[in-house]
């Protein structure tokens, strides 16, 4: 359990922002019995994003190498589509990119990579593990946790 001022110092913030955000119910403090406020380790580590309280998500990815094969693009999508359907899996949302798979330049893939160092996502669908990343997947599979749902 930390004090307001205890909590501030670890953080790097003032009294007064924790305050407010407080307020704001940007970011809520607990309260004692005297209604002081404190916070716990729980909100020390979802502050500095080493746990989430955000709702685990199905993100189905895809990826083509470039415009011309939009056509397959479809084809990824519908197909994951399906399989979802089949196995009663709720689709939160599709990252899609149109980029090389032999480099990381790809805005979904690092969104998505960011999503999963944060907890927010909860299994991974793609078509393809070379849809997923050229070289190394199994690195990226243990870096997903095991997360990460082939077919």
């Amino acid at each position: 359990m930390y004090s307001v001022g205890q909590f501030a110092k670890i953080i790097n913030k003032s009294v007064n922002t924790l305050q407010r955000w407080d307020r704001e119910g940007r970011f809520k403090a607990n309260r004692t019995t005297t209604n002081r406020r404190y916070y716990t380790e729980k909100q020390l580590m979802e502050y500095r994003g080493l746990i989430s309280n955000f709702k685990s998500l199905n993100i189905a990815y895809c990826r083509v190498s470039s415009g011309n094969q939009k056509d397959d693009l479809k084809n990824q999508k519908k197909y994951i589509n399906d399989f979802c359907l089949n196995k009663g899996i709720n689709i939160d949302d599709f990252y899609v990119d149109v980029a090389s798979g032999l480099n990381f330049k790809r805005k979904k893939f690092n969104q998505l990579l960011n999503d999963v160092e944060h907890g927010k996502i909860k299994n991974i669908i793609i078509a393809h593990k070379d849809r997923f990343v050229r070289f190394g997947y199994e690195w990226f599979e243990s870096f997903c946790s095991n997360m990460v749902v082939i077919f």
